[in-house]
């Protein structure tokens, strides 16, 4: 009987895509994977440590295992951050592992297997895509693929170079032919993920690589859509917009995270102090029809009432079509953390508040436009009203997975997750809209 192995996995899709890598290996080896830990005595932990409330996450869940009596090896950026402090604080905790070290997870399973304690993580992470073929553990229309890792970008307030390291990219080649896979086993639309997407293949090619892979992706027979995320602005170039205007698959969907439009945060930010106005104006006069999505921090260091009044109005005048605003979260390590004055917890709130129910109000508006619009649609799973009436759950091209709206559908045609359906909207709320076939 094979041995099983149970998986937890926090933080971003970036993070998934490892777990599932680390879901291969094991494979590979011989060893069954499970979601369910009361399955196993053996459980791999793989962690995200970007804020403090992902912290917070990662370790209420390592907690949960080690508490239960299982043997827990720790992976990820958790690790990576406090290597020195983590076994200290959880002593039950068996094995660590880097960021950029669970191509090293068999050594790790072996040692805990005999009750012996280890930890492999790198002082400098070096990210390497392992060759080996994922086993996913989540099913569903969409799936992730990381195209890089590591960021070149070092931003006041971010962490993940330290923890992540330089940017690495992958081969072209080898992303198309893991998207072939992935589009044969049913995947309907392929997210292309990294710390900087839009920076992609420069350490290959000399040269950023994004717009050439939209245009292969687009070759594959059956792929409906190629999303990508996480597109830094000084990147977002004429040819990356033109390939999303050009490629039939791609869907006409921008993530742009800007973080703030007043210069002297940016500066403080170490952020690129670019006419971003200008920017989202080109987008919309290349592609009229597409969505924008950004993100925004308030309560950054030094972030003045005008800094902020700046902000709320540059909102309010570009108004987005999906929007993320957090609170600026001080991480040791980073930049910022020592940066005076300190904005209190209170003033943060207020302000998230604020541009929040701005953002409510241009939702609820360009929802309304859509009212009686037939939008295509890929159809990710089915829920039941109080009622007992069943509904399909869909997305629009402008909306990605887990972070912005749903259509509730309601139809009497058999369908099935995957498939692309021209919906008629019938109604809408802030973030979400209903719809008919």
């Amino acid at each position: 009987m094979k041995k099983k192995i149970a998986l937890k996995s926090y933080g971003c899709p970036k993070n998934l895509v490892d777990t599932e890598l680390i879901a291969g290996m094991l494979v590979n080896n011989g060893y069954e994977i499970t979601l369910d830990e009361n399955e196993t005595d053996t459980v791999i932990i793989n962690t995200c440590s970007f804020i403090c409330d992902a912290e917070k996450e990662s370790v209420q869940g390592i907690l949960e295992s080690t508490n239960a009596g299982k043997k827990v090896i720790v992976t990820g950026c958790l690790p990576q951050k406090h290597q020195n402090d983590l076994k200290q604080a959880i002593p039950e905790i068996l094995g660590l592992c880097g960021t950029t070290d669970f191509d090293k997870i068999l050594e790790l399973v072996k040692s805990v297997e005999n009750n012996k304690y280890k930890e492999i993580v790198s002082e400098k992470p070096n990210y390497n895509y392992p060759k080996v073929e994922r086993q996913q553990i989540t099913a569903g229309a969409s799936s992730y693929i990381k195209i890089s890792d590591g960021c070149n970008c070092n931003c006041g307030y971010c962490i993940i170079p330290k923890l992540r390291g330089k940017a690495v990219s992958r081969p072209v080649e080898d992303i198309i032919e893991e998207a072939k896979k992935l589009v044969k086993k049913g995947v309907t639309e392929i997210i292309l993920v990294g710390q900087d997407t839009t920076d992609y293949g420069r350490d290959l090619y000399e040269k950023p690589k994004l717009a050439e892979l939209i245009t292969e992706l687009n070759k594959i027979e059956n792929l409906g859509w190629i999303r990508f995320m996480y597109a830094y602005p000084t990147h977002l170039t004429k040819e990356v917009i033109r390939a999303v205007k050009d490629s039939e698959k791609a869907v006409k969907y921008f993530d742009i995270p800007l973080q703030h439009s007043h210069p002297d945060v940016l500066k403080r930010m170490n952020r690129p102090v670019l006419d971003y106005k200008k920017l989202i104006n080109e987008i919309r006069k290349e592609i009229p029809d597409s969505a924008i999505r950004s993100s925004f921090i308030v309560g950054y260091p030094g972030e003045t009432e005008e800094e902020f009044e700046h902000l709320y109005n540059f909102i309010k005048e570009m108004r987005f079509d999906r929007l993320g605003v957090f609170e600026y979260s001080r991480e040791k390590g980073t930049a910022s953390y020592s940066m005076k004055p300190q904005i209190t917890k209170k003033v943060k709130h207020e302000r998230y508040k604020k541009i929040m129910e701005l953002q409510q109000k241009i939702s609820l508006e360009k929802n309304r436009g859509k009212l009686g619009k037939g939008l295509e649609c890929i159809i990710e799973s089915f829920t039941e009203d109080k009622n007992g009436k069943i509904f399909a759950v869909g997305r629009t091209q402008f909306d990605a997975p887990e972070i912005d709206g749903v259509v509730q559908i309601e139809t009497d045609n058999i369908l099935t997750p995957g498939d692309i359906e021209k919906v008629k909207i019938t109604d809408y709320s802030e973030y979400d809209l209903k719809g008919v076939i």
